[in-house]
């Protein structure tokens, strides 16, 4: 059972069998089907796959993400991580700190500015990226051997860090594996303090992050763009 308490204290939730096995298969079956502009660790801009997007809807998935976010909501981005012993990559100790938007407005807190794939891209307040929540849906067995993501427990409240913050916290603080079977869901706060190991097994971890918003309207004038 979701617990919006626990989120709002560790910013983060781990949510087992939300999906089927059948529900993934046709999850995955849809996403090979489909040509994906795909990078070395996946695939971005999934939220115009019909799968994708169906899935994102879900109700089980929006039921997660109007608790957490304690309002109507709506998916604004989707993307796939595909780690596997052929396209194996870690990630460092980051924070998620971008958003995509519809329009450039300089605007005092926001930036620096970039374009990936065509979208517009701008790193975001804290008060902004308050009112956002990653669903990481799984498609495969997420265990230790995996390189599972990691994460630091309640550094979501800290608010943007620099990366010499970021550092520190890395050396001082225990992290945990969050170590999710398929069809399970991790939701995550985007400032929670997080990173990824290489894989050190045979075999595939993919994994649908899509990010729900509790408006349309990032903050300071500003709207979100669906990606």
């Amino acid at each position: 059972m979701f617990s919006a308490q626990t989120l709002d204290r560790d910013g983060f939730v781990i949510l087992p069998n939300v999906l089927t096995d059948n529900d993934v298969a046709g999850i995955l079956g849809e996403l090979l089907r489909s040509p994906l502009a795909a990078s070395r660790a996946g695939a971005r801009h999934l939220l115009k796959h019909t799968a994708v997007s169906c899935l994102a809807h879900d109700p089980r998935l929006l039921v997660v993400a109007r608790a957490a976010l304690d309002s109507n909501v709506f998916p604004f981005r989707a993307t796939l991580f595909d780690k596997s012993g052929e396209s194996n990559w870690l990630v460092v100790w980051h924070q998620d700190t971008t958003l995509p938007l519809q329009e450039r407005h300089d605007t005092l807190g926001w930036g620096p500015w970039s374009v990936k794939a065509g979208v517009i891209y701008a790193h975001a307040p804290a008060s902004a990226l308050s009112k956002v929540l990653a669903l990481r849906v799984h498609l495969d067995d997420c265990m230790a051997e995996n390189g599972p993501l990691g994460v630091l427990p309640d550094t979501h409240r800290l608010g943007v860090l620099t990366d010499q913050e970021i550092h520190l916290l890395a050396m001082s603080r225990q992290a945990v594996d969050c170590i999710v079977g398929k069809g399970g869901v991790l939701a995550l706060r985007p400032l929670l303090v997080h990173s990824s190991s290489k894989m050190q097994t045979r075999g595939s971890w993919r994994v649908l992050h899509i990010e729900y918003g509790a408006s349309t309207r990032a903050a300071d004038g500003l709207d979100l763009a669906i990606a």
